[in-house]
Formats: C-alpha cells, sequence, structure tokens
C-alpha cells in the first residue's frame, strides 16, 4: 500500500509505486536511534523540504519483550500517519502529511514509510523557553502558551488519544509570534509512539500530563502558572478540580519528581 498526496507527486515528478522508492532516498540524516530499526532523513523535493521517517522490520525480539512488559510494539510508520490524520480530525495542529506507505505481512519484517513537509520558521518550546528563568516573558505570551498547552492537552485525552512522549521539545512554536493567541500556531510532533482509543486511560493521562510538567520544571513556571493549566485542562472551576481530583495531580507530580530523578 503506497499513498502519495497529489502536492508530493508534483514535486516528485511522478508516484512512487514501491516502498523501496523511499528508502532509496538520499538526505541528511536527522535522528538514527542506536539498536532501533528506524530512521529520519531530511531531503528535498520540487524546492521544498520534507522528512522522510523510514521505518523497517523490528524482529520478534522486540515484539516479545515490549509485549512481555506490557507495552504495544511499535510495528512501523502506520502508527505516525494514523496518528496525524487523528490530530487534523481533531484539530491539533501538527505535521503535514505527504505520503504513506507499508509493505509486508510478518509484523517482525515489516517495511514502512511516512513523508511530511517540514515545518518552517518553528522553534521548539524548549528551545523558546530555555531563558524564561533569568528573562521572564511577556505575561501574555507566557498565559497564552499554558492555555494553549492545556487545551491540546484535554483535546487529545478527552478523545482517546495520548502521545507516549509528552514534553515541551516536542511542541514547534511558529514565529515571528507577537503573543496574541488567535495567530499562535503550535505543532505537536514525534507521534510515532502515539496510542488511539475510544477513551484515554488515567495512567496515561497521569504519563503524558507528568511528562509534560517534567520537561517545564526549569523554565521557571510559578504556581499561579500550574494552576492556569490545571484549570483549563478541566474546563472547571479550579476549587472544584482540586477537590475532586487531587489525587489525580498528585500522581501527575509524582511521575515528573520519578523522572526528575532518573
Amino acid at each position: 500500500m503506497i499513498w502519495l498526496s497529489r502536492g508530493f507527486s508534483e514535486d516528485l515528478g511522478g508516484p512512487w509505486s514501491k516502498v523501496e522508492q523511499a528508502f532509496a532516498v538520499t538526505g541528511k540524516v536527522y535522528r538514527e536511534p542506536e539498536g532501533a530499526k528506524r530512521k529520519t532523513l531530511r531531503f528535498e523535493a520540487g524546492g521544498k523540504g520534507y522528512f522522510l521517517k523510514l521505518h523497517w522490520g523490528v524482529g520478534w525480539l522486540e515484539i516479545l519483550k515490549n509485549l512481555v512488559t506490557l507495552r504495544l510494539p511499535v510495528l512501523g510508520a502506520s502508527n505516525e500517519w494514523r496518528a496525524i490524520i487523528r490530530l487534523e480530525e481533531l484539530g491539533v495542529e501538527t505535521m503535514e502529511l505527504a505520503a504513506y506507505g507499508e509493505e509486508g505481512l510478518n509484523p517482525a519484517r515489516l517495511k514502512s514509510f511516512v513523508v511530511t513537509r517540514e515545518l518552517e520558521h518553528c522553534v521548539s518550546l524548549e528551545d523558546y523557553c530555555s531563558e524564561w528563568k533569568c528573562n521572564p516573558p511577556d505575561p501574555v505570551f507566557k498565559r497564552s502558551l499554558i492555555e494553549r498547552l492545556a487545551r491540546i492537552s484535554r483535546t487529545l485525552h478527552d478523545n482517546g488519544v495520548n502521545h507516549r512522549d509528552y514534553y515541551i521539545c516536542h511542541f514547534l512554536l511558529r514565529t515571528p509570534w507577537q503573543g496574541e493567541a488567535e495567530k499562535l500556531h503550535l505543532y505537536l510532533i514525534d507521534l510515532h509512539r502515539v496510542q488511539i482509543r475510544k477513551r484515554t486511560p488515567y495512567r496515561w493521562r497521569v504519563k503524558d500530563i507528568g511528562s509534560l510538567y517534567f520537561s517545564a520544571m526549569d523554565i521557571g513556571l510559578t504556581s499561579r502558572d500550574l494552576l492556569r493549566f490545571i484549570r483549563h485542562y478541566r474546563q472547571q472551576p479550579l476549587r472544584q478540580v482540586l477537590q475532586s481530583e487531587s489525587e489525580f495531580w498528585q500522581d501527575v507530580a509524582q511521575r515528573a519528581n520519578a523522572l526528575s530523578s532518573e
């Protein structure tokens, strides 16, 4: 199975008919985790930048290792392109899907790929916030970002989606931006481990929000900032949330503290 958007096919100068054509693409390798059967590279076609993520058979040992630890193994790129489509349905900004494909029936030897358009004029939220502790931002900027992060988190979790690598480094902010909420574009990326269900389990809500909190613990947030996030994440009066969900937020804090001590 292979799918290419019309624009990407035009940029290529013709369609791909086999998965091997994606594996033959050359470009700058951005990520190739040691021991993992995948890599990400950037290439250009039609004068535009694209990112290609290649997956090849993870092997039965890796599959069994995940199953023994009660984790669902990521078998290929289909996880990412399904996540992109679901986020688009939910109105959560993410990467633009240009192509995907997979080949093979054996899950241990599956070959697959996904291509996305390069997000231009963007900076990771981790880099954008890196100086906040020493140089506090305009309160309007900070408030808009916190409220948008809470809204994205609520939209995902209320619709059965959890990220599993939910850190501020996986949000890209389009720049320049002058603080207006209506002009804020925040893209969620790195979706290869996303899980999609009818309902997000409690523990995965805790893991996502705990991971997000951990990644933002050292950027100079105040208790008021944290309470703002909680209120917008739940869309309920703050006092009511803190009374009825104290255990959840304690578990979130424990998750964040556990990550910081690793």
